[in-house]
């Protein structure tokens, strides 16, 4: 059975709360010296997915080229991310993640996991497996809609070529 309509907008409405929420809770007085969220976002991804060109960045992350640029360039100046031209396109650039960034990175995760485990604290390690396959079949189905939808645009801009 197909879910309701009114399910979907509760949980449309309960994941966008639950997003904000743990961005708070596993933020807010745990960082001795604070990347901002936006850094910290575009520095998991790079990480997590590896180097890239920063338009192919930019629409992962679903933010504009100049945004990214902004953000990149910060992240370049703290030394977390290197930049090198484009091997098959001289006039791009890929960016990576720096051994610097990546220390940078595992700090900030160990510390939200730390508090994240302290707020957890009355879970069993069950309802916490529990939640995790949730949120993961949660984002297994968006990510593969949002790739479907990333292919279907991509056939359209082909098409008007």
């Amino acid at each position: 059975m197909a879910v309701q309509s009114t399910t979907a907008e509760s949980l449309v409405e309960e994941v966008f709360l639950f997003g904000r929420t743990l961005k708070r809770a596993v933020t807010t007085g745990v960082e001795d010296s604070p990347l901002p969220q936006a850094l910290t976002g575009v520095l998991t991804v790079l990480a997590t997915e590896g180097g890239c060109r920063q338009t192919d960045l930019a629409s992962r992350l679903c933010v504009s080229q100049s945004a990214l640029s902004r953000q990149i360039a910060d992240l370049v100046d703290l030394g977390y991310i290197d930049r090198h031209p484009d091997p098959d396109d001289r006039r791009a650039s890929r960016v990576c993640v720096s051994d610097e960034g990546q220390a940078r990175l595992k700090h900030i995760w160990d510390r939200r996991a730390r508090r994240l485990a302290e707020m957890l604290s009355e879970w069993s390690e069950t309802e916490a497996l529990d939640a995790l396959d949730s949120i993961r079949k949660l984002n297994d189905t968006f990510t593969e809609d949002a790739h479907a939808q990333h292919q279907d645009v991509a056939r359209i801009e082909l098409i008007a070529r």
